[in-house]
């Protein structure tokens, strides 16, 4: 809807939402940025402490994907009028324990009274303006990274049915409770901002899947993607909770809405082709580098903690937009 509205006008802003990037980005200084986001949503899980703990995960993940350093927070609370005050404490204790390992403080806040619960925070970043790191500028010949497993979509599905096992439910926490704070450090070098590697393109992947932030990337660098599906990391449960009708609507939606782009080499499940428009809470970062640096960046990801899938690479602009091989 914002690409019918005019387009304001200003120099200072170096990402805005024309190619569907993960936060804004505002130039205030020579060497300064801001960077802006906005993120929350209603509960995927039970307990209160572990929902805020994901709200903060995945609204931070945002200024990460940029390359940006998260800086300050306001929070966002819809919360029934006689909803208990207990659970709300912990919402926001969890949430607050997340920016507390980001070094992002909460400065306030806004709430409403709201029958359906939801919760999350708006960010605010910093990042030098000529190193930002967007969804355009992937280039043919990039390797392409993936730092998180999918399947926390359908794998919340399943435990709002009452459905997830244990560890399916323990596997998805982990996963959509881990900042991506560090593989940001080791992408963009840290507070010295000093870069190893030759990344050229970034996004998180979140709502739209893997196929819809790839999509993004593709239109937004004028080039085209293949994705090898094996290579791709599945959570514990991800097929499980597909082959007992676990999807979500946001699953559905994005298939319907970008699968028009992809094409599929033959012989792979549809399971899998299913799990590609997987919506993600917290996902990992997609990233676009140098085919030379991936296997450094990938060492340098596994000596941080941070496990990380080269899934495909870059190609040449092509039809169609997304290859999805064997």
């Amino acid at each position: 809807m914002l690409g019918k509205l005019a387009r304001q006008q200003d120099p200072n802003v170096l990402v805005g939402f024309e190619f569907a990037d993960d936060a804004g980005v505002y130039q205030i200084a020579p060497d300064t940025a801001l960077v802006q986001t906005v993120d929350f949503f209603t509960p995927i899980v039970d307990d209160p402490y572990t929902f805020g703990q994901i709200a903060a995960t995945n609204a931070l993940s945002d200024v990460y994907a940029m390359g940006g350093r998260p800086l300050s927070s306001l929070a966002l609370v819809c919360f029934p009028e006689k909803g208990d005050l207990d659970v709300l404490e912990q919402i926001l204790a969890g949430g607050l324990s997340k920016m507390v390992e980001a070094g992002c403080t909460v400065v306030g806040g806004h709430s409403i009274r709201d029958e359906e619960m939801k919760f999350g925070y708006s960010v605010t970043g910093t990042i030098h303006p000529q190193r930002v790191l967007a969804n355009r500028g992937a280039q043919p010949g990039d390797a392409l990274l993936l730092t998180k497993a999918l399947g926390t979509g359908v794998i919340s599905t399943a435990i709002k049915r009452g459905r997830a096992e244990p560890a399916w439910i323990e596997a998805a926490v982990r996963s959509m409770t881990t900042l991506n704070k560090v593989a940001a450090e080791v992408i963009t070098g840290g507070l010295r901002g000093e870069r190893r590697f030759a990344v050229h393109a970034l996004t998180d992947i979140t709502g739209f899947g893997l196929i819809g932030h790839a999509r993004e990337m593709a239109r937004a660098s004028d080039v085209s993607l293949r994705l090898r599906a094996s290579a791709v990391p599945l959570l514990p449960g991800a097929f499980e909770c597909v082959h007992a009708g676990y999807i979500p609507g946001g699953l559905k939606a994005n298939r319907e809405f970008a699968e028009c782009v992809v094409g599929y080499e033959d012989g792979i499940r549809d399971d899998l082709r299913t799990m590609l428009y997987d919506p993600q809470t917290a996902g990992g970062l997609l990233i676009s580098v140098t085919s030379k640096d991936a296997e450094d960046l990938q060492r340098a990801l596994a000596a941080g903690g941070v496990p990380a899938a080269r899934i495909g690479e870059v190609l040449p602009p092509a039809k169609p937009l997304i290859y999805v091989s064997r």
